[in-house]
Parts: structure tokens; C-alpha cells; sequence
């Protein structure tokens, strides 16, 4: 098994930086999800009014843990110039036989619409090519959700399909979007 991969890592590109989360940044992705239950809560459950900081201890903990086990990793994303919060990406649902992963983001209320999520999902698709040796890289966002089918375009993402039921939105198995990258096509 190849080493792991320093939780220390941080990924640049202008003014924005990635790196995992740190436990003294509950705080910060606590503000960002309750700023953002109408944007970001619409298609992710788990930003709801009753998140807690608790929760955002529990989600770095386990984020922590993802990093040391290889099985994913969840990069907190930053504007570099103000230190401010902006949201986050990573890399999850790790197939290793088949060598790939899924990509997903979300961006705060006041970042959305800047290109924060298109240069993320870029870093860190390069990231999983570059420093995991993945194969391919998987997008699945929800059939309407328009912002997020839209991040994955840009960041050079080729549709591949409607995937039907293929997520499950509090219950309920919805229609999903397939995204993928691959090496050769970055």
C-alpha cells in the first residue's frame, strides 16, 4: 500500500488555497453552512438549520480519518488573501478496483457564482490524477441541480449519462447526472 498522503498538503491556484480541515475550522464551516441552508441545503441534506458546531467537529474527525485511511479526502477551501471560508471539494467513494473516485464541492452563499467551484474541482481533480494515480474521476450531481451540472462542465468533466435513481435525496431515489474525467482528457 502506498504511503499516505500528508494531511499537511495544500493545493494553490491564485487567490484561492485547499488543504484538509483542521479542527480549529468548526467554527468557520459552521457559519458557512447555516449561511447557506437555502442555496447549499436545497440539494445536500446535511446543511439543515439544526447543524451544529458538534457536527462540524464530527465531519473534520471523520474527514481526518479519510485522509489517513486513503479513502477519501475533503480539502477546506479558502480565499488566501482574507483567510475567509469559502466551502469545500474532495474526493470520495473510492473504488479501488476500478481505480476511481467521485468529485463533489459546495461553495457558501456569498462565494457562489465567482468560479470558486470550477478552479476547486480542477485542483483537486488534478490532485487525484496527479498524486492518487486515479483512472477516472466521477461527478454525480442531482438531474436539476443546474449550478452544480454547470461546475462540472467547466471543469472539463464530459457528460456521460442520466443515471436513473442513482442518488437518494432524503428518501426518495432521484435522477442524477454522470460526469466524468479522465487523464488524457485534461
Amino acid at each position: 500500500m502506498p504511503e499516505p498522503i500528508a494531511e499537511s498538503l495544500q493545493l494553490h491556484e491564485g487567490a484561492l488555497c485547499l488543504r484538509a480541515y483542521r479542527g480549529d475550522d468548526a467554527a468557520a464551516l459552521h457559519a458557512a453552512v447555516h449561511e447557506s441552508i437555502d442555496s447549499v441545503g436545497r440539494w445536500l441534506p446535511w446543511c439543515h438549520a439544526n447543524y451544529g458546531k458538534a457536527d462540524a467537529d464530527a465531519w473534520i474527525a471523520h474527514c481526518a480519518e479519510g485522509w489517513r485511511s486513503g479513502e477519501h479526502y475533503a480539502f477546506a477551501l479558502f480565499d488566501a488573501d482574507s483567510g475567509d471560508f469559502c466551502g469545500a471539494v474532495g474526493l470520495n467513494q473510492r473504488n479501488r478496483e476500478h481505480n476511481f473516485m467521485n468529485l463533489g464541492y459546495w461553495v457558501r452563499t456569498s462565494q457562489q457564482g465567482n468560479g470558486v467551484a470550477v478552479r476547486a474541482a480542477q485542483l483537486v481533480s488534478g490532485f487525484g490524477f496527479e498524486q492518487i494515480g486515479l483512472t477516472r474521476i466521477e461527478i454525480v450531481t442531482a438531474l436539476d441541480n443546474r449550478a452544480s451540472r454547470r461546475v462540472a462542465e467547466k471543469s472539463g468533466a464530459a457528460f456521460e449519462a442520466i443515471a436513473r435513481s442513482r442518488l437518494v435525496d432524503r428518501g426518495n431515489p432521484i435522477d442524477a447526472a454522470l460526469y466524468a474525467l479522465v487523464p488524457a482528457a485534461r
